[in-house]
C-alpha cells in the first residue's frame, strides 16, 4: 500500500495543466522581439523620439512669419480731458479751459506680421533641435539593449531552471526503480525496513525539491512576461532547449577599441555637443537682432455703437497700416550673459569626468565579461566531464549493488553525486550565457540576439 502511495506521489509529479485558453510559445528571439515592441520603457523611449521632431518644429517656427489677428470695441463713458491755454479760449480769453477728446466708440481690426531677418539664437536652436532628436534615438537605442539584456538573463535563468527540474526528474525516476526494487526484495524477505524507508525519504525530499523549482518556474515566468511587456494573466510555454556553448571566438579575440561604439559613450558624446550647442546659444546674446513687422487694421470711432454703422450715422471708418524694421544691439546686461556661459563651461567639464569615468567603466565591464566567459568554458568543460564520470559511478555502483557488493549507502551516494554534478553544470551553462550576455553588451553586440 505504501509502495503504491509512493509510486502515485512521484507519478503526480508529471502531471500538466491543460488550459483552454490560448498559449503564446516564447523562444528567446520572439521574448526580445516582443519586449522592444511592447515593454513600457522601450515604448516611452520611442516617444521621446517623436517627441523630438515636435521639438524641431517649435524650433523651425521661429525662423517662419508670425501672424496675429487683433480686434477691439471700447467704450468710453467719460473721456479723457485736455486743458488748453487761455489764448484759445473762445468764451472767456486768457483763461484756461478743458476740453474732451475722442469719441465715445472705438473699435478695430488688424493682422500684423513679424519675421525674424537675423537671430542667431533660432539657428543655434535649430542645429540643437536636430541633435536633440539625435540624442532621444541613441537613448532609445540604449533603452532596448538594457531591456534586451534584462529579458535573456530572465530567460535563461528560466530555461534553466526547467532544466533543473529536469534533472530532478531524472534523479526521481533512477530512485523509483530503485525502490521498487528494494521494496521487492523486502516484501520477498531478502531486503531490509530501513533500506526502504531511507529510499522513501530520498523521494520526498526530491519531491518537495522539485515543487519548489515549479515554484520559481512560475515566478521567473510572471517577470520574463513583465519584462516583455506581457499581460501576466497570459499563458505561455518556453519550449525545451538543450543550452550549449556557443562559437564566441570573435567576442573573446575583441579588443577595447570596440568601447567607442557603445550606446553609452555615443549617447554622452552627443550629449556634450548639445551642451555647446547651449553655449552658443547663450552667447547669441551677444548678438543683435532685426526683424521686419508689417501690421494693418481698420478702426471705427464714434459717439454711438460703431458696428454696422457708416459716415451717415456718427461713425467713421478708415485704414491704418505701418510696416517696420526693427533693430535690437544688447550693450549691457550687468555680466549676466558671462555667468550663464561660464555656467554651461562647468556643465561641459563635469560631463567630460562623467564621460571618463564611464569609459573606464566599461573596460573594466569588458575585461571582466573576457575573463568571466573564458573561466565558464574551463569550468563548463571540468563539470561535463565530471558528470560523465558520475554517471558511469552510478552504473558501476548499481551493478556491484545488485550483485550484493555494494551497500544501499554507496548507491544513494552515487546517485546524489550524479544529481549535484548535473545541477553544477546547469549552474555552469547559466554563468556561461550570462557572462556571453555581458560580453555581447559590452562589444556592443547585443542586437545581435535579435537576429
Amino acid at each position: 500500500m505504501k509502495k503504491s502511495r509512493i509510486i502515485l506521489a512521484c507519478l503526480s509529479l508529471f502531471a500538466v495543466d491543460v488550459q483552454a485558453q490560448d498559449v503564446t510559445e516564447l523562444t528567446l528571439k520572439k521574448a526580445l522581439q516582443y519586449a522592444v515592441q511592447n515593454f513600457s520603457d522601450a515604448r516611452k523611449a520611442r516617444l521621446d523620439v517623436e517627441n523630438a521632431g515636435y521639438q524641431i518644429q517649435e524650433v523651425q517656427s521661429r525662423a517662419l512669419p508670425q501672424v496675429t489677428a487683433n480686434g477691439g470695441l471700447n467704450y468710453n463713458p467719460l473721456l479723457q480731458k485736455s486743458a488748453l491755454p487761455g489764448e484759445l479760449n473762445p468764451v472767456n480769453p486768457g483763461q484756461t479751459f478743458l476740453v474732451a477728446f475722442g469719441q465715445k466708440w472705438n473699435t478695430s481690426m488688424g493682422v500684423s506680421v513679424t519675421q525674424n531677418i537675423f537671430d542667431q539664437s533660432v539657428f543655434t536652436g535649430l542645429k540643437a533641435a536636430k541633435s536633440t532628436r539625435e540624442f532621444y534615438a541613441l537613448n532609445a537605442q540604449l533603452t532596448e539593449e538594457l531591456v534586451l539584456e534584462k529579458v535573456s538573463v530572465t530567460y535563461y535563468q528560466l530555461l534553466l531552471q526547467r532544466q533543473q527540474i529536469a534533472n530532478i526528474d531524472s534523479n526521481i525516476s533512477t530512485t523509483m526503480k530503485a525502490y521498487s526494487v528494494i521494496n521487492g526484495l523486502y516484501e520477498s524477505g531478502l531486503g531490509k525496513k530501513i533500506d526502504v524507508d531511507r529510499l522513501e525519504v530520498k523521494l520526498l525530499n526530491l519531491q518537495s525539491q522539485r515543487q519548489q523549482l515549479l515554484n520559481a518556474v512560475a515566478l521567473h515566468e510572471n517577470s520574463l512576461k513583465f519584462l516583455i511587456g506581457m499581460p501576466v494573466e497570459q499563458q505561455i510555454i518556453v519550449p525545451d532547449e538543450v543550452v550549449r556553448l556557443s562559437n564566441v571566438g570573435d567576442l573573446l579575440v575583441a579588443d577595447s577599441g570596440v568601447m567607442e561604439n557603445r550606446s553609452e559613450i555615443m549617447l554622452l558624446q552627443k550629449q556634450q555637443q548639445l551642451l555647446k550647442f547651449k553655449k552658443e546659444s547663450v552667447k547669441a546674446e551677444y548678438y543683435p537682432t532685426l526683424s521686419l513687422t508689417g501690421s494693418y487694421s481698420y478702426q471705427g470711432i464714434g459717439n454711438r455703437f460703431p458696428m454696422f454703422k457708416g459716415m451717415n450715422q456718427g461713425v467713421n471708418w478708415f485704414d491704418v497700416s505701418t510696416i517696420g524694421l526693427n533693430l535690437k544691439i544688447p550693450i549691457f546686461n550687468g555680466f549676466a550673459t558671462k555667468a550663464r556661459i561660464r555656467q554651461t563651461d562647468v556643465e561641459i567639464r563635469k560631463l567630460q569626468e562623467d564621460m571618463a569615468q564611464t569609459k573606464q567603466s566599461l573596460h573594466m565591464d569588458f575585461s571582466n565579461a573576457k575573463i568571466q566567459l573564458n573561466n565558464s568554458i574551463i569550468i563548463l568543460n571540468v563539470q561535463e566531464r565530471n558528470a560523465d564520470l558520475a554517471q558511469k559511478v552510478l552504473e558501476n555502483t548499481n551493478n556491484n549493488y545488485t550483485q550484493g557488493l555494494a551497500t544501499l549507502t554507496d548507491l544513494i551516494d552515487a546517485q546524489n553525486a550524479l544529481f549535484e554534478s548535473k545541477n553544477a553544470y546547469t549552474s555552469g551553462l547559466l554563468d556561461y550565457r550570462l557572462a556571453e550576455i555581458k560580453l555581447l553588451k559590452a562589444t556592443g553586440k547585443l542586437r545581435s540576439l535579435l537576429n
